[in-house]
């Protein structure tokens, strides 16, 4: 499994971090998308889609780690590819990480660096990275759903 980051200006600093710790300390094989620099002048919808479009074309082979200020805009990007479930972490209970790869077989995570510290991002990265999703019937047949939604909003009405 490839992990890939991506990250505006807002959430460079921490992205740095984060790539080291999850290729060294975790282990998994890391892409750095970037940004490479902080630059204020970036615009995160440029960057973070690279993760979205790999993540999208080859979701059994990767998932996506994406940073910003606070996240929403980061998570509503990688949400708009086909097979990307993004959630949404800047803090508070650990079980949304955790619950988010379970029940939902979220496959990017979209981290608001401007709430988190890097301890705080790592406890969260670790257990979405270590938590599998549960293969239950009813969270396989809303995923089923999700994908239809998108289907459904492509395809003209009569």
């Amino acid at each position: 499994m490839r992990i890939l980051f991506a990250s505006d200006h807002a959430g460079y600093e921490l992205k740095e971090k984060l790539v080291s710790f999850v290729e060294h300390e975790l282990g998994f094989e890391v892409v750095d998308k970037g940004a490479f620099s902080c630059n204020q002048d970036d615009d995160y919808p440029d960057i973070i889609k690279l993760v979205a479009e790999e993540v999208s074309h080859n979701p059994d082979e990767s998932m996506g780690i994406v940073l910003g200020g606070s996240g929403t805009g980061e998570a509503i990007v990688a949400n708009r590819f086909p097979n990307v479930r993004s959630a949404l972490y800047y803090g508070g209970p650990l079980e949304i990480v955790s619950l988010s790869r379970e029940h939902n077989n979220a496959n990017v995570l979209s981290l608001g660096a401007r709430f988190l510290n890097a301890d705080e991002a790592k406890a969260a990265v670790k257990i979405w990275l270590e938590t599998a999703f549960s293969q239950e019937e009813r969270h396989v047949r809303r995923i089923e759903k999700i994908e239809n939604v998108m289907i459904n909003k492509l395809t003209p009405r009569a």
